[in-house]
């Protein structure tokens, strides 16, 4: 039996890599994966939520350059090397974007960067507040690979910790779906009658609420922040998972393996758990990678109305919502940026579920 799983495996599995989209679609998945967890330590941007604003070079355009002086303040850092990785660090300095700079004395004199027709203001400090007095060494050039947002934080910054958001509500979601889901449709098919009645009316019930109005019901129900969005998407996408369960059950307690497994007297839950399941997860596998890529969507449009991600939080979804009337103000990537990420993290979902679908398929 092991020999007869094991080749049926390597024929899905070859399948699979015979699919170039699929392949394509699940490296793009794993690469967003790696960014989303190490976020903090590619970004050029590593404070908390890439959250540092210097309102005096907002939406400027991708591969803009300027002087950053950097002044040490007072608060110190004491987050572990781990806090760091995962969520970031406290700003120990202050950033200040200036145009020129020249040091008189025991003065760091410079002047505040400011729009092209602007002078900026000239300000002087003791280079006795830098370490050592090396006043040069805290001036540096810094580039804004994709510009900088209306609050002149690092955009690329913002898009790479805001994948974490969009990535990780996938797989949230899919999970709590997946163990909803699973109890309810194994509940409904293998007992049928009654108990399948109730669930079927439930079913029925959620199925006729709009996602969307659903998802927002239960946002404000929750509160609005990061993990009641998880929470509430994830409730809303059971429905699906436990059609697709009670009717393959239905179909699979006819067969003769359950009616076995029934006459040496293992328990239902047994049969359900040991038996059943395992033999009916090529759908949901295509399910679960369906799943991911509407719950992108969702949350994006959660966020996008204001109940997703909070700020300062970095979402995809809340960063079109700031940025869509520049669209019409000459600065169109600001609300593009974001809108090809979250139409490239569902495409390698879509693809990499119909690859699934393909290679799952007995009857090919």
């Amino acid at each position: 039996m092991s020999k007869s799983n094991n080749s049926l495996t390597g024929l899905a599995l070859q399948k699979f890599k015979q699919n170039i989209w699929g392949v394509f679609s699940f490296w793009v998945i794993v690469a967003i994966g790696l960014v989303s967890i190490f976020a903090y330590v590619l970004v050029p941007d590593d404070s908390k939520n890439a959250n540092q604003m210097h309102l005096s070079i907002h939406s400027k355009s991708p591969g803009f350059k300027v002087l950053m002086l950097e002044i040490p303040n007072d608060i110190k850092d004491e987050s572990t090397w781990l806090s760091k990785l995962f969520f970031g660090k406290n700003n120990a300095t202050t950033e200040i974007p200036i145009s020129n700079y020249k040091i008189e004395g025991e003065s760091l004199v410079y002047t505040e960067y400011a729009d092209d027709g602007l002078v900026g203001q000239q300000k002087s400090i003791n280079i006795s507040t830098f370490p050592n007095a090396e006043a040069e060494s805290y001036i540096k050039e810094r580039t804004f690979v994709f510009g900088t947002d209306k609050y002149g934080r690092d955009y690329l910054s913002r898009i790479l910790v805001g994948a974490r958001i969009s990535f990780f509500i996938g797989f949230v979601a899919v999970f709590i779906s997946l163990i909803v889901g699973l109890f309810m449709g194994s509940l409904a098919g293998y007992y049928g009658g009654k108990v399948d009645a109730f669930i079927m009316w439930i079913i029925n019930i959620t199925w006729s609420i709009p996602t969307l109005l659903l998802v927002i019901a239960i946002t404000l129900a929750l509160g609005k922040g990061f993990w009641q969005v998880f929470i509430a998407v994830g409730l809303t996408m059971w429905v699906e998972v436990a059609r697709v369960v009670r009717g393959q059950i239905i179909g699979a307690k006819q067969l003769q393996y359950v009616t076995a497994a029934k006459a040496l007297g293992f328990t239902d839950f047994r049969i359900i758990t040991k038996h059943i399941l395992p033999n009916i997860m090529a759908p949901l596998i295509v399910i679960s990678a369906a799943n991911f890529a509407a719950a992108i969507l969702i949350e994006s449009g959660l966020s996008f109305l204001g109940i997703g991600a909070q700020p300062p939080m970095a979402s995809w979804g809340a960063m079109i919502k700031d940025h869509y009337n520049y669209i019409i103000l000459g600065k169109p990537y600001l609300a593009l940026i974001p809108g090809i990420c979250i139409m490239i993290l569902v495409m390698a979902f879509m693809l990499i579920g119909n690859a699934l679908r393909d290679a799952l398929d007995v009857k090919s």
